[in-house]
């Protein structure tokens, strides 16, 4: 069963709309890719993963790379309903403005 589409304020920020769509894109993004793609500061993309783990969106994982830990994070299957679902209403909305 599709979900009706809905406006969600948690990913509607430009931010984690942002971090949505690429993240739809893949099965998974490192931290790093993330921050580079938004040209946001580490503080800032922390703050909007944060959001979107607290409402099951998002989830990560830890593992080591080059000696270094990594972050690597994807849309849970929630989130993913989540997203395709603003999307819809996103589109609908569009559709009634006539451009």
């Amino acid at each position: 069963m599709s979900r009706a589409p809905q406006f969600d304020a948690v990913i509607h920020a430009p931010g984690r709309l942002q971090i949505c769509a690429m993240l739809s894109a893949a099965d998974e993004a490192e931290f790093a890719t993330l921050r580079e793609a938004l040209q946001v500061s580490d503080s800032v993309l922390s703050k909007h993963l944060k959001q979107l783990e607290e409402a099951g969106y998002v989830a990560s994982r830890k593992a080591a790379a080059h000696g270094r830990q990594r972050t690597w994070l994807s849309l849970t299957g929630q989130g993913g309903k989540a997203f395709a679902a603003h999307v819809a209403e996103l589109n609908r909305l569009a559709t009634l403005t006539g451009v």
